[in-house]
């Protein structure tokens, strides 16, 4: 069965709660740890949902906000179903997967 799996930043909540409410008061924060990203490079991170993070910038923010990586990214994992045809039948399988059975191994006595 598949699984759709999708996750939620949470990074602008983990800010409110320990009172840190804009991206300029990120950026010095970050710097201190070695992290140097421009204000529009922290506030998209605050204000949107990245694709990608650097393991060095997610480990930063948990120190800056005494928090874990699952406190910032919250998963979700769900059935995605499996997709019917038209009439409702799954397709009958293939007549070449009886083709795809291991040959019987023939053991013959040493010489």
């Amino acid at each position: 069965m598949k699984h759709k799996v999708g996750y939620t930043w949470r990074l602008r909540e983990v800010m409110a709660s320990h009172r840190v409410f804009t991206a300029t008061e990120l950026v010095p924060l970050l710097r201190e740890r070695g992290i140097d990203l421009s204000a529009s490079q922290v506030h998209r991170l605050v204000s949107g949902t990245p694709e990608r993070l650097s393991l060095q910038v997610l480990s930063a923010l948990c120190d800056i906000l005494s928090c874990t990586p699952a406190e910032l990214v919250a998963t979700t994992a769900e059935n995605a179903g499996v997709r019917k045809t038209a009439t409702g039948d799954l397709p009958a399988p293939s007549a070449d997967v009886a083709k795809l059975r291991p040959r019987a191994a023939r053991i013959l006595p040493d010489a």
